[in-house]
């Protein structure tokens, strides 16, 4: 069983910053693309930020400059830094994950998700 254990949300105000992780456990053989989507209420899931395992990175048009992606391979964890958060950065953050269980067996995990509100 893989699984994919989020935190570092919780309610900021405009300006402020905020740091996500997310780790996975489980039995891994090895983990290809780990990113950050987000979910506004009445919105579609939208993609934040993507890290390859090699550290190329890309993010949405929206938090450039903002945010960075960042993952450490050893500890299977990866990072959102969230700085001059906005009150339209509000949603609930997901963690993906590309998981390799064995050489040939590939699928993508979701966390459980963590709720980031922005507001005064």
């Amino acid at each position: 069983q893989v699984q994919l254990v989020e935190s570092g949300g919780g309610l900021v105000q405009p300006g402020g910053s905020l740091r996500l992780s997310c780790a996975a456990h489980g039995i891994i053989f090895s983990i290809n693309d780990m990113g950050w989507y987000r979910q506004a209420p009445g919105k579609q899931r939208e993609l934040v930020a993507r890290i390859t395992s090699a550290g190329s990175t890309n993010y949405a048009d929206s938090v450039k400059g903002r945010f960075t992606i960042s993952r450490d391979n050893a500890k299977k964890t990866v990072f959102l830094q969230m700085n001059s958060l906005k009150t339209e950065d509000t949603a609930v953050y997901y963690c993906n994950a590309q998981i390799l269980r064995t050489a040939r067996e590939i699928r993508a995990y979701w966390g459980q998700g963590t709720q980031v509100t922005v507001s005064s």
